[in-house]
């Protein structure tokens, strides 16, 4: 069921949302969970086995941990100073082995449903090429809806009770909820225990605010997907599929619009569902903040899935960086290396674990993993140059805090993001070599005048709709980067223009919407991963 589907909105979201207003407040997790788990075997009802067993194992899996740390709290009260190092010693490591155990259960499935069929190929290739036979059978298996949010999300609260920071529910519907809640199981946002767990159970009644506040972003994300995404599909589909037909001219523009897309597809859903968890009071982790105005790559990772790179900061970077094979690499580099290079070994070498895994949470493929790898490779020659920049801006007197140096980094970051994002959607790492060699060595601009662009999926009405539904994403977002808070001031206005505001968006999405005759429902694009 996908979320900007009449389904959702309005039988299924309108039916929830009285099922929980209408019941006692104490209910209401009941309610929210209830729909929960109806939404995912709707969407993926022969793997719903999966996710009710990684909610088991990290619960069970918390409780254990909250059972050594009682047990250690009580022993320690008996024992001298050497007695409480020895046991804390002891307590340390089974608390690492039931953290361990548990993360091995939970990334295994996810490492056995995703990853199997991508290393059993590859495996079994490099077999062939010996002139072995294949040791591994290839398996036909379904990826459970989710599983690489809801995953990060089970591995991030057994983590968090392992590290102390608070400890584990002993109520496994609080967890259930957690891990399941519909809005967010398809594309996240992926959020901490902490931040949402108690709100989902708190029961909050559904007020004014909440309603309007919630269907505007619910209809602002539908404008973004419906109007602009779905639209654009078309054109980039037909492009990339069909690539080596291609000029140079067209494939970069259909780089350009495959960005588009994206962003407001996914920037869009997110809306959408965080609109929809605003209607039961709950309030989800911001995932995205205007990437395109970022000024690096590294802002712009600070902007784009806000949640996953804080997941991966957090429980990946931290981790290798605090580590004891980490410690003994940095105070090697230290003392063998230059000031500069001594400090940017260790955080090179943490930095490659983080786009490591980001490469290959995204996919299984070579291509995601080259895709964690161009934005390590960006990054690090950043760090590597930074020196060399800072030293060439004071010899021209170039002032890198002016407007006209930060419109150039804008645009910079822009151009470097569009060829991740024709990565991203080349159909392997080869097509896009290809790709950007046609773009780079057959660029005929004349081809984007011709009327080459109409045949490939999209008419001029298309481009007018698009162009006029971005130019309005842009003007919204200039006025948020500027710290205008638009659905306040919204809200501030007369009814009159207030809900003037509210049904030109909604005509905006009935009107120029990409749906029906000569148009297929396009499937979230996130929602694969």
């Amino acid at each position: 069921m996908s979320y900007s589907s009449i389904l959702y909105l309005l039988p299924f979201l309108g039916a929830v949302l009285l099922l929980y207003n209408g019941v006692p407040r104490k209910f209401r997790w009941c309610i929210l969970l209830l729909a929960s788990y109806i939404f995912y075997w709707m969407g993926s009802p022969t793997t719903l086995v999966f996710l009710l067993l990684s909610t088991v194992a990290v619960y069970f899996a918390g409780i254990f941990l909250n059972k050594i740390q009682d047990g250690f709290e009580l022993s320690k009260k008996a024992l001298d100073r050497e007695g409480k190092k020895s046991l804390r010693k002891i307590i340390g490591w089974q608390k690492k082995a039931v953290c361990a155990c548990t993360l091995l259960f939970i990334f295994g499935l996810l490492a056995f449903l995703k990853y199997y069929p991508f290393l059993s190929e590859n495996i079994n290739q490099f077999f062939g090429w010996m002139h072995l036979a294949a040791p591994l059978p290839e398996l036909k298996l379904i990826l459970p809806l989710g599983i690489s949010y809801y995953t990060l999300q089970a591995a991030g609260y057994i983590i968090d009770v392992y590290r102390g920071k608070y400890p584990a529910s002993r109520h496994i519907g609080k967890v259930a909820l957690f891990l399941s809640f519909f809005p967010q199981i398809v594309e996240g946002p992926i959020a901490r225990f902490d931040e949402t767990a108690g709100q989902l159970m708190e029961g909050k009644r559904s007020t004014y605010k909440n309603l309007t506040f919630g269907a505007q972003l619910i209809l602002w994300g539908l404008f973004k997907k419906m109007v602009i995404a779905d639209r654009a599909n078309a054109f980039v589909a037909e492009v990339f599929e069909n690539y080596a037909r291609q000029s140079g001219a067209v494939l970069l523009m259909g780089g350009i619009l495959f960005t588009v897309q994206i962003y407001m597809e996914f920037s869009g859903c997110m809306d959408i569902v965080t609109g929809s968890a605003q209607l039961f009071g709950v309030e989800l982790p911001k995932n995205f903040a205007r990437p395109f105005f970022a000024t690096s790559v590294n802002d712009f990772w600070r902007r784009w899935h806000i949640t996953l790179g804080a997941w991966l900061r957090d429980y990946v970077f931290y981790s290798v960086s605090l580590s004891k094979g980490f410690g003994k690499l940095s105070k090697t580099a230290k003392e063998k290396c230059s000031p500069f290079l001594g400090a940017l070994i260790p955080s090179a070498a943490a930095l490659f674990c983080v786009w490591f895994c980001n490469g290959i949470w995204h996919g299984a493929g070579w291509k995601y993993l080259a895709y964690g790898m161009y934005y390590y490779v960006i990054m690090l020659l950043g760090m590597l140059l930074e020196p060399l920049f800072a030293r060439g801006a004071a010899m021209v007197h170039l002032n890198r805090e002016g407007g006209a140096f930060h419109i150039f980094r804008i645009l910079r970051t822009c151009v470097l993001v569009v060829g991740g994002m024709i990565l991203f959607r080349a159909e392997s790492v080869g097509a896009f070599g290809e790709i950007v060699g046609k773009i780079f060595t057959s660029f005929s601009p004349k081809t984007l005048f011709d009327g080459t662009l109409l045949q490939l999926g999209m008419d001029g009405w298309d481009f007018l709709a698009v162009a006029a539904g971005c130019a309005i994403v842009f003007v919204v977002s200039l006025l948020q980067e500027k710290g205008w808070s638009l659905r306040e001031r919204i809200a501030g206005q007369n009814i009159a223009l207030r809900w003037s505001v509210y049904f030109a968006l909604i005509l905006a999405v009935v009107i120029f919407g990409a749906y029906g005759t000569g148009y297929d429902q396009v499937a979230f694009i996130y929602g694969q991963f």
